[in-house]
C-alpha cells in the first residue's frame, strides 16, 4: 500500500462511518486548532520532546464537545463542516491531512469507537514511558528493539532493558548521542535498522501525518504504533497501538 492508497481507503472508511452514524454533514462544525507546547503536554521535566523543541506541532479538533489531536510539522486552523473535511487532498496537502486526521479521531471519540485521543500531560509522559516498558518486557522479552521517532523518555526507558536502535527524520538529531544510544536516519537507515536487524518496532503513530506510517505495514514482524495521532486509524485499519496515559 502506498501513501495515496492508504489516505483513500482512510477517507472512504471516515466517510462510510458518517454515514452509518447518520451524521449530518452540513450543520456539525469542526473546529481546529494549533495548540502551545504548554497547552499540549504541560511543562513537563523533560525539555527535549519534539513538540518543546518546535519539530512538531499539535492539531487539535473539537466534535460535539469530542476531541481528537494529532503531531504535524504542517500546522494550520480550520472550521468548516464533515463534509469540507472529506473533500481534503490527503495524498498532496500536510496541512489537510493533520486536519483529516485530528478530526477522524475526535470524531471517533465522539462516538465511541476509539480512545486515548488527548495527549497526556507535565509528568504523565513519564509513566507512560515507564508502562509501555512493562507492555514491552512482558510480551517482548529478549527482542531487539526498533524505536521508530524520537521519544526521549521513551527511549531512555527501553535502553535500560533492552538492546535498542532509534530512528529519527530531524537533522538535528541524526547523529546525536541520547541515552547511549545514536539516532541513526529514519530513511537511510530504514533497511538496516527495521527490515533487517529489529525483531520488533515501536513505531511513533505520527508518521501517519507525514506519510512514512505505509513503510510499516506488512514487513513480516510485529509492529506496534504509539501515541494520539494514530487512534482513529489504528482501530479502522486494525493495528496495534499502545497509549497507556492518554486521556
Amino acid at each position: 500500500m502506498n501513501q495515496k492508497e492508504l489516505m483513500d481507503l482512510l477517507k472512504n472508511k471516515f466517510k462510510a462511518l458518517v454515514e452509518e452514524n447518520s451524521l449530518t454533514m452540513d450543520e456539525v462544525h469542526i473546529v481546529s486548532k494549533s495548540l502551545t507546547p504548554e497547552e499540549a503536554i504541560g511543562n513537563t521535566s523533560r525539555k527535549d520532546f519534539p513538540i518543546l523543541t518546535g519539530r512538531e506541532v499539535m492539531l487539535q479538533a473539537e466534535y460535539q464537545g469530542a476531541k481528537g489531536q494529532a503531531f504535524t510539522d504542517a500546522p494550520s486552523e480550520f472550521k468548516g463542516t464533515l463534509r469540507e473535511i472529506l473533500t481534503l487532498d490527503l495524498d498532496k496537502d500536510l496541512h489537510s491531512r493533520g486536519l483529516f486526521i485530528a478530526s477522524l479521531n475526535a470524531v471517533m471519540a465522539k462516538l465511541g469507537l476509539t480512545e486515548h485521543t488527548i495527549h497526556c500531560r507535565t509528568e504523565e509522559p513519564e509513566n507512560c514511558a515507564k508502562e509501555i516498558l512493562e507492555i514491552v518486557k512482558r510480551d517482548y522479552q529478549d527482542k531487539k528493539i526498533a524505536l521508530i521517532g524520537y521519544q526521549p523518555s521513551i527511549l531512555e526507558a527501553l535502553s535500560k532493558d533492552f538492546t535498542v536502535r532509534v530512528l529519527d527524520l530531524n537533522t538535528k538529531n541524526v547523529g546525536q548521542i541520547r541515552y547511549g544510544i545514536e539516532v541513526e536516519h529514519g530513511i537511510d537507515d530504514y533497511k538496516e535498522v527495521v527490515l533487517d536487524w529489529a525483531d520488533v518496532v515501536l513505531c511513533t503513530g505520527s508518521t501517519l501525518c507525514n506519510g512514512t506510517i505505509v513503510q510499516y505495514f506488512d514487513i513480516g514482524k510485529e509492529v506496534i504504533f504509539f501515541g494520539i495521532t494514530v487512534a482513529g486509524a489504528a482501530k479502522l485499519l486494525g493495528l496495534k497501538r499502545l497509549c497507556p496515559c492518554s486521556a
